[in-house]
């Protein structure tokens, strides 16, 4: 019988070394990885190297078997293994599930030592991303033991069972296969089907290693509502005797995706509204624990989501088990993102074929992703062929679900590559990059009106917010008041526009990108509903409370800005979200009046006087906070800039004249702005030609400074130019505070367009 060990334990781990002899180090357990500090702490610094693991494998120790594979479930990004010196694979792809058989080079005593590498080259994706790149055996290592024959282990890491369920009316055709490694003759595969109470049990024996069951009257899976799950076992059977098991788990249920109704499952319209994940926290990088996982899942749910976009790569098979459980509707992708590579094509082949063929049976899961912003430079010929071979091969391996991709802003709407997929999805931040608001919903509806036979979804949408605070929010100032105003108005636009088939939060959580270096705390981006170390849910969190969890499930009432005690206003603006019908608010004991809101969001205007308690109250729930009235605002409140040279409240800004404080877009609507910005793109184009020397630090990112035409230059519009300087230090590049003072001057000396 198949036997699987944990391997996890007692692994010597030396950094920065390629060399399998070398034995000083430290000793870890797994998951691991070399990153999970300053992969997220800022300075685009972060270590990109070989790396070694070692460990010692007593034969006599292990379970009977006749062969013996190792699996690993992740190791990022490129790994060879040595067995007792011996090379005995490589694999390439840092999300994925790779196994080896090392039977043959097993000895009574054994050492096995795993290099991996994160290095940059010009074939593994990803290379270039807005994310950092862990380094490490950060998932589970297993020693699986098999007999002679067995089901399949060396197929792209696929569990050895195919469950593709077909419903038929009220009842399910479900059709097994099962491949057996070394068949001998007389052998057989039987499949059993068991109803999740385990009272209902269906079976069929193969010769061939293909079934079909069929299930009356089958309970559907049926997504948040009713995630149901049935479990199929392949046992291989030699006279008589069982001598190897693989199961799965599999859900029966019919979807598809309507260009004006939006996501149909089991023939009921299913608003797909929810968030995208990155697999990271702090102080574990992306070395993940189960408990992580399931605290994940957790705040999700209570999101109200009803999918989840697992961005931008394969994630654990826990966390896959985890949606299935949940109910929710997954996008599954590959790390094919943001740069193109010719020399890369392979690898997003392989890593398509790992991705469908290991989570092929996960009813959660019904698109998959062919590529994140891959335009972003254009499309051309060799990507467009990319595109179409990883569709074709998505379609040939599986007929049962839809790709998509994930289009930055700038993608036109007539570009070739958005005709590839069966639907579309868009990333856009107007009213954080660029733009305001009030242009996502409108642009929604020209791409409905120009393609009405194509789906259209929005991959990504989101703002930062740190713990910086304003009864003033504005585009690009980072405080939670901004970020909630944002989501306020996005998901008014949104979820209200029923075509559009899924929407997705960038991002539920804070995540790690050590190479920004904006909104005062370096190494993470902070665009999450909740912070990286899970242990806050900023305002916004609230707000998609309000839309998507219904009060029967779980009422509640969230006052808005608790953290923002310190306010200056007379009269302060004071918002609280609910997803009841009717809030109250008191201050200090007393009401101030009730509201109603079909949007859930209640606002009140609060005199600011002394120190006040504020109450909401909705039904018998009730939320608390406090302000107080001083005289100038706390400057904790106000954000100071990590290492920056300047920050905006020590600039020179007169009155009538521009300044580093004023967006690009505003400077470039007058002709001396114009001029001025073009003698500043060649500045910066020339610290980007210096850059490029140290290209290790700057991974990879490239800006187009053509000019206000160009779809990045219009997006960049919405920056101030002392913020659009500050990111530039994720491309390695730099201003003195002598050359920002100099850029301030030339700004104050044009005027401003008179109102």
């Amino acid at each position: 019988m198949r036997n699987i060990v944990s391997l996890n334990e007692n692994w010597l781990f030396v950094k920065d070394t390629a060399d399998i002899t070398a034995t000083v180090g430290e000793q870890v357990n797994v998951p691991h990885s070399w990153n999970a500090i300053d992969g997220m702490d800022g300075g685009n610094d972060y270590f990109r190297g070989h790396c070694l693991y070692k460990k010692n494998l007593n034969k006599a120790e292990l379970p009977e078997g006749e062969l013996y594979y190792i699996e690993f479930r992740g190791t990022n990004a490129s790994a060879d293994l040595y067995i007792n010196g011996e090379k005995l694979a490589h694999h390439d792809g840092g999300y994925s599930t790779w196994r080896v058989n090392i039977t043959g080079a097993l000895k009574d005593e054994n050492e096995i030592a795993v290099v991996i590498e994160n290095t940059i080259n010009e074939t593994v994706y990803p290379q270039m991303a807005d994310f950092t790149f862990y380094g490490g055996m950060y998932r589970n290592v297993n020693l699986i033991a098999v007999p002679a024959s067995h089901f399949d282990l060396d197929y792209f890491g696929a569990p050895g069972i195919k469950v593709t369920p077909t419903v038929e009316g009220k009842d399910a055709k479900v059709e097994l296969e099962a491949w057996v490694t070394d068949k001998k003759d007389g052998q057989t595969v039987r499949f059993t089907v068991t109803s999740r109470c385990g009272c209902k049990t269906f079976t069929a024996e193969s010769e061939d290693g293909k079934a079909v069951i069929e299930i009356p009257e089958v309970h559907l899976w049926h997504g948040r509502r009713d995630p149901y799950l049935y479990s199929a076992k392949a046992e291989l059977i030699d006279g008589g005797e069982v001598i190897d098991t693989v199961s799965t788990r599999f859900g029966c249920r019919t979807f598809r995706i309507d260009p004006d109704r939006g996501f149909i499952l089991n023939g009921e319209e299913y608003p797909l509204r929810g968030v995208s994940r990155h697999q990271d926290r702090w102080g574990f990088g992306n070395a993940l624990l189960p408990e992580h996982h399931i605290e994940d899942m957790d705040l999700i749910c209570e999101v109200g989501a009803t999918t989840i976009r697992l961005a931008h790569y394969q994630h654990d098979q826990f966390f896959y088990d985890l949606c299935d459980e949940r109910g929710m509707v997954v996008w599954a992708e590959i790390p094919y993102i943001s740069k193109h590579m010719p020399t890369g094509r392979e690898n997003t082949i392989s890593q398509m074929k790992e991705l469908i063929s290991q989570n092929y049976n996960h009813a959660s899961i019904v698109v998959w992703g062919l590529s994140n912003e891959i335009s972003i430079g254009g499309s051309d010929d060799d990507l467009l062929e990319n595109h179409r071979i990883l569709n074709d091969l998505c379609h040939e391996m599986d007929k049962t679900r839809l790709t998509t991709i994930a289009a930055v802003s700038m993608c036109k709407m007539d570009d070739p590559y958005l005709q590839i997929p069966d639907v579309v999805s868009y990333n856009h931040y107007f009213g954080w990059y660029g733009g305001d608001t009030t242009m996502n919903g409108p642009w929604f509806d020209k791409f409905h009106q120009t393609h009405p036979t194509i789906p259209i979804g929005c991959s990504e949408y989101g703002c930062e917010a740190l713990n910086w605070h304003t009864s003033t929010p504005k585009q690009g100032d980072y405080t939670e008041e901004y970020q909630a105003y944002y989501h306020e108005e996005l998901i008014k636009q949104l979820f209200t526009r029923k075509y559009i088939w899924a929407t997705h939060v960038w991002n539920m959580f804070d995540f790690g990108a050590d190479a920004r270096a904006e909104g005062g705390e370096n190494g993470q981006n902070h665009k999450g509903l909740v912070t990286i170390d899970r242990k806050y849910k900023k305002d916004a969190f609230f707000a998609y409370k309000a839309w998507l969890v219904s009060p029967e499930t779980d009422p509640f009432v969230h006052l808005c800005g608790k953290r923002y005690i310190d306010r200056v206003e007379d009269v302060t603006k004071v918002t609280v979200y609910s997803n009841l019908p009717e809030v109250e608010l008191f201050v200090n004991g007393e009401s101030i009046g009730k509201k109603t809101a079909e949007d859930h969001f209640f606002y009140f205007d609060v005199k600011n006087v002394g120190e006040s308690t504020i109450v909401a109250k909705a039904g018998e729930l009730s939320d608390e906070g406090k302000i107080k009235k001083v005289d100038e605002m706390n400057m904790d409140y106000v954000l100071v800039e990590k290492g920056a040279v300047l920050n905006w409240f020590d600039i020179n800004a007169p009155e009538g004249r521009f300044s580093l404080n004023d967006t690009l877009g505003e400077i470039m609507k007058t002709f001396r702005g114009k001029l001025w910005f073009a003698k500043m793109g060649l500045q910066m184009k020339k610290k980007m030609d210096e850059g490029k020397k140290g290209e290790k630090k700057s991974g990879g990112f490239e800006v187009d400074l053509k000019g206000g035409d160009s779809g990045l230059m219009q997006m960049m519009g919405g920056f101030t130019v002392l913020r659009l300087t500050s990111m530039m230090g994720m491309m390695n590049i730099s201003f003195t505070k002598e050359e920002l003072l100099k850029l301030n001057k030339q700004l104050n000396r044009i005027r401003k367009p008179k109102k």
